[in-house]
């Protein structure tokens, strides 16, 4: 896969090479003296307010996932410093991004009903709080006889 490809992630969510910008920035992870020399870390920034690839549900969902990754304008940046080459942070970022759209697309699980346990197990219930009740009742001080 080059970076030129459309990246599918579900049938119908795709995300175009066109919908991502990545700038280039100075790492603070391992390097040595390279590390303020060269940029190696990637900063990804994905619109996901505008990204045509993306159906309505998925961008909502995905914009929630993405917390204080994602900007007011909707656009989720991304920061990959991990490695010590721009490719790999490259990828590493844009590996984070699939990840994020991708448990965006996993539709919601559907809400808990609410359940009422039976007569059966309320009655065992009281009867086994009667049970202990006594049982501890029994443990009284024994009188002096």
């Amino acid at each position: 896969m080059t970076n030129d490809d459309p990246i599918e992630i579900a049938r119908d969510v795709v995300i175009h090479p066109g919908d991502l910008e990545e700038t280039f920035i100075r790492s603070s992870g391992p390097g040595g003296q390279n590390v303020n020399k060269v940029a190696t870390a990637v900063q990804l920034r994905f619109d996901a307010q505008n990204a045509p690839g993306l159906p309505e549900r998925v961008r909502d969902r995905t914009i929630r996932l993405a917390g204080q990754r994602a900007t007011k304008e909707g656009v989720i940046v991304i920061e990959a410093g991990r490695f010590r080459t721009q490719e790999q942070n490259r990828a590493d970022a844009r590996a984070r991004l699939v990840a994020l759209v991708a448990k965006a697309a996993e539709p919601p699980p559907p809400p808990r009903k609410k359940t009422k346990p039976s007569r059966g197990a309320v009655e065992r219930r009281l009867k086994a709080k009667a049970g202990r009740s006594t049982v501890k009742k029994l443990r009284g001080r024994v009188d002096g006889d």
